[in-house]
């Protein structure tokens, strides 16, 4: 079964965004995500930034570039779960690690922690649903 049959398979509240909705919102939180990662690191490498700043933007990108091996890969709801948890709670690691120094930077990851706060509601609900 491909992953998309299996995907379409699952019990998923009405509310589930479309595919097309995912993508396009992933195409704009994506630049988002970079232009912050690279901030960080520059300013790290300036040493305007301690190095413990870096390490929420690596956290997240990690536990990001996973999901969808794991989800769809794997089909693993539970470990998933786990992953989105973590992506959230690195996002707001990561607002925390730059707010004082860079508000307005901490202010850009908001569209992201709000998608990602609805994407995790969401994981959470099929993962339970198809347990």
């Amino acid at each position: 079964m491909s992953w998309s049959d299996w995907y379409n398979a699952l019990d998923k509240p009405a509310w589930t965004p479309a595919p097309a909705t995912i993508g396009l919102i992933w195409r704009i939180l994506y630049p988002i995500i970079l232009f912050s990662l690279v901030f960080v690191v520059v300013q790290v490498v300036r040493g305007k930034l301690p190095r413990t700043a870096l390490w929420p933007f690596l956290v997240n990108l990690v536990a990001n570039l996973i999901f969808t091996p794991i989800q769809f890969g794997l089909r693993n709801l539970p470990l998933a779960s786990v992953d989105i948890l973590i992506v959230w709670g690195s996002i707001v690691w990561m607002i925390a690690a730059v707010w004082k120094p860079y508000w307005w930077l901490a202010l850009l990851q908001l569209p992201y922690l709000t998608w990602v706060s609805i994407a995790t509601v969401l994981q959470l609900t099929i993962t339970f649903r198809n347990g």
